[in-house]
């Protein structure tokens, strides 16, 4: 048994989750913005991981993976409140990437 999960089975997780465990989704605004705090979290292990800046004490309780699933977890309330399938959503911004850059990359001679 694969414990692989499928986008949309994502979506379909948190919402079930908000509506056992969550009351109610926070408002769109304010997912907004813990959106930004997660990605912001992310960024300082990133920094510090990859980046030039050395770990603080108080890093220690950051973990990649974990900040980059909080980034992941919200982003899917804001598609649930909004009514955006990301699947779909995802297909269609591959197709544009693809259309749009299939040789700009390989013909990058920076790359």
């Amino acid at each position: 048994m694969s414990n692989e999960i499928s986008i949309s089975e994502a979506q379909k997780m948190v919402d079930d989750w908000i509506r056992q465990y969550g009351v109610r989704y926070f408002s769109e605004l304010t997912n907004m913005t813990i959106l930004t705090e997660e990605v912001g979290e992310l960024a300082r292990i990133m920094a510090r991981t990859y980046g030039d800046q050395s770990f603080k004490k108080s890093d220690e309780k950051y973990n990649l993976a974990d900040e980059m699933a909080d980034v992941l977890w919200v982003l899917v309330c804001l598609a649930n409140q909004t009514g955006v399938n990301l699947t779909e959503a995802f297909q269609k911004n591959m197709e544009k990437k693809t259309n749009r850059d299939n040789k700009r990359h390989l013909e990058n001679n920076k790359l």
